[in-house]
């Protein structure tokens, strides 16, 4: 998915692709290119990198085992970093798509192991990284009432209505 050619502007060919497969137009494309160039000026953006952003918006959390599951899911190519196209899309579903598209990103996000199935133990390690990175004081308040485990177990039950493990067909039965 790399970036091809100039590092100062994308190629027609980038721009085409970014316009037919994002809701985005051209100039929103090439603000949201500079942009990232100027965070990533190689054109790549590491795991560490992606922790340090997403960690200013948590400051008093820990953001690392999280912003792992965010990154996995963004690297679609899972070459170990994020160009601007993957980065594009990715942002642009989150923000901007369809339900049904929302729903399968994040399967792919708790699908952990990328086997097409969510089990409990998947749920459970993903709903852990964002207790963990909501930081203690909003932590002691979700603690007191339901743990990390107890939560996962009841998004799981009230998800997985036939008690068998999610898989990646059921997210579009749920919409």
């Amino acid at each position: 998915m790399g970036v091809k050619g100039s590092k100062e502007r994308l190629s027609k060919q980038d721009i085409d692709f970014l316009k037919v497969n994002t809701r985005y137009d051209e100039n929103t494309i090439n603000e949201w290119y500079k942009g990232f160039m100027t965070d990533c000026p190689d054109g790549k953006l590491t795991p560490t990198s992606f922790m340090q952003i997403y960690s200013k918006c948590f400051p008093t959390g820990n953001a690392n085992e999280f912003c792992d599951h965010v990154f996995r899911t963004f690297d679609s190519d899972k070459n170990g970093f994020i160009d601007f196209k993957e980065f594009l899309l990715a942002i642009d579903v989150t923000s901007s798509g369809s339900p049904e598209e929302k729903l399968n990103w994040a399967f792919s996000m708790y699908d952990v192991d990328g086997n097409g199935w969510i089990d409990l133990q998947e749920m459970t390690k993903i709903v852990k990284s964002i207790y963990n990175m909501m930081g203690p004081t909003q932590q002691l308040a979700l603690d007191s009432f339901e743990s990390p485990e107890l939560r996962a177990e009841g998004i799981f039950k009230r998800m997985d209505i036939n008690s068998v493990i999610l898989n990646e067909r059921k997210p579009r039965k749920m919409l």
